[in-house]
């Protein structure tokens, strides 16, 4: 793991007031979701999105069909609904570690996390609405412009652990409500 991922533990150790360096909370894996909405019929858009999200996360996406019709939406059952990248290990830290620092940064208007995006147990969901905000995309060289959605998955039991986790990463948490 990488140099942030271990100072944070060791400050959250402490901060927490844990014995065990496992009671620590850490991030498990990480999932990034891209929905192809009305666009599923479209493969200009959906190579596209694919491509985009493989630059991004380094490995290659996994389709998600709709497992139940939706007439609403005209959504049959089999139908393309999106992508889903899940990465682990060294491959998630590398990922939080660029969010972080170079990411975030560039995301257009950009205020803060909201503490509200935590789910009750720890785990966080931000939503990107571009995907021109990842340094690995061009945006002269690519047509399309769709959104993701990051989930950061902890080991957290509570919002607490996972919000004091968040901070010691370095993650840019706000108190306002959204």
């Amino acid at each position: 793991m990488s140099e942030l991922f271990t100072t944070a533990g060791q400050r959250l150790m402490k901060e927490l007031k844990r014995a065990n360096a496992y009671e620590v909370p850490r991030i498990s894996h990480v999932v990034v979701n891209v929905g192809v909405g009305k666009q599923r019929d479209n493969k200009a858009f959906i190579e596209a999105v694919v491509k985009d999200l493989a630059t991004i996360t380094g490995q290659k996406p996994h389709e998600r069909v709709a497992r139940k019709a939706v007439a609403g939406f005209n959504v049959r059952q089999g139908n393309l609904v999106g992508y889903r990248v899940t990465l682990r290990g060294q491959r998630a830290a590398d990922f939080t570690e660029r969010m972080i620092r170079v990411t975030l940064p560039r995301v257009r208007d950009f205020r803060g996390i909201p503490t509200s995006q935590f789910d009750g147990r720890g785990n966080i969901s931000v939503g990107i609405s571009e995907q021109l905000a990842f340094p690995e995309i061009q945006a002269d060289k690519t047509d399309v412009i769709f959104g993701l959605q990051i989930t950061f998955v902890t080991t957290a039991r509570t919002n607490k652990d996972g919000q004091a986790l968040m901070r010691a990463l370095g993650f840019p948490l706000t108190n306002e409500q959204e």
